[in-house]
This record gives structure tokens, sequence and C-alpha cells, in this order.
């Protein structure tokens, strides 16, 4: 596919909703999916593209770290909006990882061997098995700094459509949009990778 005119993009869908965005990006897609972490507000991205296109591949990478809520959300939302889940894992099970390595801090050099095992070495081994053209996230502006300057559209570094239909929402208007569908929510979440709020989980950078 030829790359887009993504600035244009961008100041056109500025008056479009979500619905119609993810509706143009399924018609633009060969291959398209979603990633989750089931993070807060995720169930907005995932009802959202799925009401469009059911059967969408929903690419769960779990570090194995995740809180027991934001296990039991997961399990209600993959039953509640049948979602057609791959599930990805660390090649190493927590409990190992625990004894050799532990969860480093971040300022600790062992913190970029850990995120690499835990989230990048998933996510990238789920990219090349499935090899997407457009991939759905829940980024939003006002995330980090690097997420403030991408965009609805944009590209990732291997050249991958990333679409953000939530990107200018806040989270009132999430909250809302979640009210409208009466989907639940779930703040009970960790990510050993990030620790702070706003640092990048380094698979969109």
């Amino acid at each position: 596919m030829a790359n887009l005119n993504i600035e244009e993009l961008n100041t056109e869908f500025q008056n479009q909703s979500p619905e119609q965005i993810v509706a143009w990006a399924i018609g633009y897609a060969k291959n398209p999916l979603v990633t989750t972490n089931f993070r807060p507000y995720e169930v907005a991205i995932l009802h959202l593209c799925t009401q469009v296109k059911p059967d969408l591949k929903v690419i769960w990478c779990d570090t194995g770290y995740n809180t027991p809520q934001t296990y039991q959300h997961a399990d209600e939302l993959i039953k509640s909006l049948d979602l057609n889940v791959q599930l990805y894992v660390p090649k190493q099970t927590a409990a190992h990882r625990d004894v050799v390595l532990g969860i480093p801090s971040i300022d600790d050099p062992n913190h970029k061997i850990f995120t690499e095992q835990v989230k990048l070495e998933p996510f990238m081994r789920a990219m090349a098995e499935h090899k997407p053209d457009v991939w759905f996230t829940n980024l939003r502006k006002g995330q980090t700094a690097f997420r403030d300057s991408i965009g609805m559209l944009s590209y990732s570094k291997d050249g991958i459509l990333k679409v953000s239909p939530f990107y200018n929402f806040t989270d009132e208007q999430l909250d809302a949009y979640l009210k409208k569908h009466n989907l639940p929510n779930e703040f009970k979440y960790y990510d050993p990778t990030k620790v702070l709020e706003n640092r990048e989980c380094g698979l969109h950078i």
C-alpha cells in the first residue's frame, strides 16, 4: 500500500466521529488488528472496533504482571464482547524472572532487559506473525509528550498505519461513551515497564 497523506487526513478527521474513522480504516485495511492491555478505558476501543468488524483480531500481550482486577476485567470483556483474542506472553515465566531478575527500577540498567522480555519481544513476535497493515490503538493526546505529536493517524517505524480514533477524547468524553454503551471500566492496573504514568511504553516510538 502506498503511504497516505497523513497530515491531510488528520485535518479531515478532526470533524469525524470515532465510528466514522474506524469505518474508514476498516474499509481501507487488508489485514487490520487492534492491540490491548486491558488498561483503563481500553474497553472503548475494543467495543468501537468490534462493532464495525466483529472478528477483528485482538492482540493481547500479557506481561504476566497484571493485577487480579485487570485479569478479571479482561476475562469479562473477552466474553461479553466475544473478542477474537490472540494471546502473546513472554517466553520466560514471571515466577522464573522474579528469581533471576525481579522487577528492576527504571534507573536500573536491567530495566531495559526486563522491558524487552515482558513487552517488546512478545509484541514484535505478534506483529511479525500477523503482519497487519492497519493497527488500531487507544492512544490519546495528553498521555505522553510523544503521543501529543502524532495525531489520529500515524505510521509506525515499520510502516504500519496506526489509527487512534479516540485521540482527541478526554476522560470525561470516554466516560460518556462507556455510559452510553453500558461498558465497564477498571482502574486497578499496573504496567511494570512504565512505572510512571507519563512514560512512553516503548511500543509506539
